[in-house]
């Protein structure tokens, strides 16, 4: 076994959780090559892992002249074994004209003819049920016979990054990532002017330097979070985000304030503890053994529903309170 290509997920959060998995092919197989692909996104997030050979970008919807480009890309280094993390049927065709000996990927959506083996889903009376997505990576790799390691998710921060960020984020003080946004969409989002008032108290009593955490497309959540904060919050990346940047900044945090998003996975990534603003989705996806700190959520009669955008009164959000999470962060910072 010489050449192994994994194609890993699309979100950020689901690609750090995919990393026990990709540890435990290297360990598997150490004397192959491991290449991943994915969005340019996720080969930044995984860029700098010792057992990563090679990254390679995909674009996230391709034609099908595109995907006929992609495969060519990916032959050379997917003729032993193509490892299928996304539930995509475009993941799977892609593996299948990559050409690779050995298909592996979970039987959804009736993908199965395109695998040379087809791993059932996890279910409860016949239904697919969720399951921590670190170990639902992990447990698609059993036709291999890996095994994960227990030591959870990783990340690298490299050294370039960590000196374009540091000069924005010196002081005294625990330092506070608050990170207001989610990709998934607006119904995962907490108020803006609560996340301000978060930065506020836990600047006044625990002396805390708040560090705004956002991204690309993020900058009417980012404006408003400004807007509402009495004190002043740091801002690292010099208006220029990258996810190299936001790896860096989270490595050096003390506690990370966010909503159900990928900045709450690169965190347990980094070992930092996250107080995390949970509200339509389910915390069996994304509720693992590897995170320090806690998910705070309130049991609505809609929820969780799993919807991007909220058709009620976004009461699974709103009712979790600014004092709530405050008190919580404080805990952290004692």
């Amino acid at each position: 076994m010489n050449h192994l290509l994994a194609l890993v997920p699309n979100w950020v959060g689901d690609v750090a959780m995919c990393t026990p998995a990709l540890r435990a092919l290297s360990h598997r197989f150490p004397e192959a090559e491991l290449t991943v692909a994915g969005r340019a996104s996720a080969c930044a997030l995984l860029e700098g892992l010792p057992y990563i050979h090679r990254a390679i970008q995909l674009d996230a919807r391709p034609s099908a002249w595109g995907m006929l480009r992609a495969a060519r890309a990916l032959r050379p280094y997917a003729r032993d074994l193509a490892v299928i993390f996304p539930h995509s049927s475009r993941a799977a065709i892609l593996a299948r004209l990559a050409g690779a000996r050995r298909r592996v990927g979970y039987d959804r959506e009736g993908r199965a003819w395109l695998f040379t083996d087809a791993v059932a889903p996890h279910k409860i009376n016949g239904k697919i049920e969720p399951i921590y997505m670190a170990s639902e990576y992990v447990d698609l790799l059993a036709p291999l016979e890996c095994h994960d390691d227990g030591e959870g998710l990783e990340l690298a921060a490299s050294a370039d990054a960590l000196a374009q960020i540091d000069p924005h984020l010196d002081g005294h003080g625990p330092l506070v990532g608050i990170a207001p946004g989610a990709a998934f969409g607006p119904s995962k989002l907490w108020p803006a002017e609560r996340y301000a008032a978060v930065a506020d108290t836990l600047a006044e009593k625990a002396g805390a330097r708040c560090v705004l955490l956002t991204g690309p497309g993020e900058e009417a959540t980012r404006d408003a979070v400004i807007r509402h904060a009495k004190r002043p919050l740091l801002q690292y990346d010099e208006g220029s985000p990258s996810i190299a940047k936001l790896k860096a900044a989270i490595s050096r945090l003390d506690l990370l304030v966010c909503n159900d998003s990928g900045t709450r996975h690169i965190a347990v990534a980094f070992r930092v503890p996250v107080v995390c603003i949970m509200g339509p989705t389910s915390p069996k996806y994304s509720c693992g053994p590897y995170e320090k700190g806690e998910v705070l959520r309130v049991d609505v009669d809609c929820g969780p529903c799993q919807k991007p955008v909220c058709t009620t009164d976004h009461r699974c959000m709103t009712r979790i309170t600014t004092e709530w999470v405050a008190s919580t962060a404080m805990q952290y910072l004692a």
